[in-house]
């Protein structure tokens, strides 16, 4: 008997199934067991599978992708991510074989990269900024639908401007500017028919914002042209934003600019890399709006019923900004921007959610918000995307300036040949326009009357940081983090 019950615990605990009545004979207990003759039996050890391949197992994207190269005879490349680094799960279940599109829409749709092309196709990270013009084309006709008139408009502009200006959320900043700023300013300089003039005025404690001012070399009260540089390589430095704020002297406007924020000085105090911190658009209009208060206040030859605000690429999201934040400017002249189907995809430009004001907007009707019935002229061209305006985003504005009965208070000067940039026939087109809404004298348009200056000549720090001046972007990120 003894002998029995100790074989039938050896089979139970290697894994014999034993029979009904020899279960209930013996069970093995989870840990070591002691026979009757003292023999010790290791405890029951764990059922080991052999390894089976998981439906859901993760397959890389760049094998899929190669697959699909083969499949469908197409070329496929990447673009701002490494596809061997993204794995896809129920990647075989995810393909179908008939077609290329629906394959890549499964692939990708979960891991938020999309698809461009037809033989030669590009992947890519979801850009939450950029869309098709067919979906500006549709966002434009649903924003239209929500007004017939000016009195729905307006009820629709009113909630534009409230949502906006709470998605940008500046009043913390507003409130860390600093009460009584350092003003640096540094030698004034004649030229032919106008002035020019560093300045570095401090906002927030111990940062600076920097730029020049040109200046007419008369003695009346002058219209106040604001200009926010923009991405172009070289920012304010650059020749055709030179000859664009001295060509604005002449013809008798006080023009200034500044840095974007983590170019040019501002670099050198905070480096490149807070150009794209999720503060960079706050701080740009912040820096817009402190220079326009400083300057009106400061100068007494500005005529503050004739402020106008004007910027390219980039720049032009930076004066719509302004605008936004300021109501007091009489014309804006954006150029190569401003498109119901891209928001500028850099954080200073879109990185506060304002084109989701009034639960879903774009750019363009966040300008008529700002602007309408005042003087506008966008400028255009045939090279980027702001190819779409004659048929998108011109009819659009010029109906709701018809609201008014202002329809030819809105303007777009369109460049099919041209790309790109704030050239020269882009600026003859605003210097038009400014002539007209601001009262300036076009006959001094001459830019070849313009000295170009070096970078050195336009530096406001040329000489070295202040004292008390910020000096890292850690620094900032501090004075920032402490804002209420």
């Amino acid at each position: 008997m003894k002998r029995m019950f100790r074989n039938l615990l050896l089979l139970s605990a290697v894994g014999v199934v034993l029979p009904l009545r020899a279960q209930q004979l013996v069970s093995v207990p989870e840990g070591p067991v002691e026979c009757p003759d003292t023999m010790v039996i290791p405890p029951k050890p764990p059922v080991v599978r052999p390894p089976v391949r998981a439906a859901a197992e993760r397959r890389s994207l760049a094998e899929m992708l190669r697959r699909a190269e083969t499949q469908f005879g197409v070329r496929i490349r990447c673009k701002k991510f490494s596809p061997d680094t993204v794995r896809v799960a129920f990647a075989d279940w995810r393909w179908r074989p008939y077609s290329l599109g629906e394959t890549l829409d499964n692939l990708l749709d979960p891991l938020d990269l999309v698809w461009s092309g037809d033989r030669k196709i590009t992947v890519q990270p979801y850009e939450y900024y950029r869309r098709t013009p067919a979906d500006g084309a549709k966002l434009l006709a649903w924003l239209s639908a929500q007004y017939a008139d000016r009195e729905q408009w307006e009820r629709r502009r009113d909630v534009l401007l409230a949502d906006a200006k709470k998605a940008l959320a500046l009043e913390p900043f507003v409130r860390g500017l600093v009460a009584e700023p350092d003003v640096r300013l540094g030698r004034k300089v004649r030229h032919d028919g106008y002035t020019t003039q560093n300045y570095a005025l401090e906002t927030l404690p111990g940062l600076y914002v920097c730029g020049t001012v040109y200046a007419p070399t008369g003695g009346k009260r002058h219209p106040l042209v604001v200009s926010p540089a923009g991405h172009w390589e070289g920012g304010r430095y650059r020749p055709d934003q030179q000859l664009r704020m001295a060509t604005f002297a002449r013809m008798g406007a006080v023009a200034v600019d500044m840095d974007i924020v983590g170019w040019g000085d501002s670099e050198r105090q905070i480096g490149r890399d807070a150009h794209t911190a999720p503060y960079a658009m706050q701080l740009q209009v912040l820096w817009s709006k402190a220079v326009t208060d400083w300057l009106v206040a400061s100068r007494r030859d500005i005529d503050t019923a004739r402020m106008a605000a004007t910027g390219g690429s980039g720049g032009a999201t930076h004066a719509l900004l302004l605008a936004l934040a300021d109501g007091r400017f009489a014309a804006l002249a954006p150029v190569v921007h401003l498109v119901s189907h891209f928001d500028g995809g850099c954080p200073c430009e879109s990185g506060r959610p304002v084109t989701l004001a009034g639960g879903g907007s774009c750019t363009p009707e966040l300008l008529a918000a700002a602007m309408a019935p005042r003087p506008v002229l966008t400028v255009s061209d045939g090279g980027d995307w702001t190819a779409t305006y004659p048929e998108l985003e011109y009819p659009f504005l010029r109906r709701i300036w018809e609201f008014y009965g202002a329809g030819e208070q809105v303007r777009n000067v369109h460049l099919p040949d041209e790309r790109h940039d704030y050239g020269p026939n882009k600026r003859r087109a605003v210097y038009e326009f400014f002539a007209d809404a601001l009262g300036l004298d076009l006959s001094q348009a001459d830019e070849s009357r313009v000295e170009l200056l070096p970078e050195a000549a336009l530096q406001s720090f040329a000489d070295g940081l202040p004292a008390g001046a910020i000096r890292s972007c850690e620094e900032l990120n501090r004075i920032i983090n402490n804002l209420r």
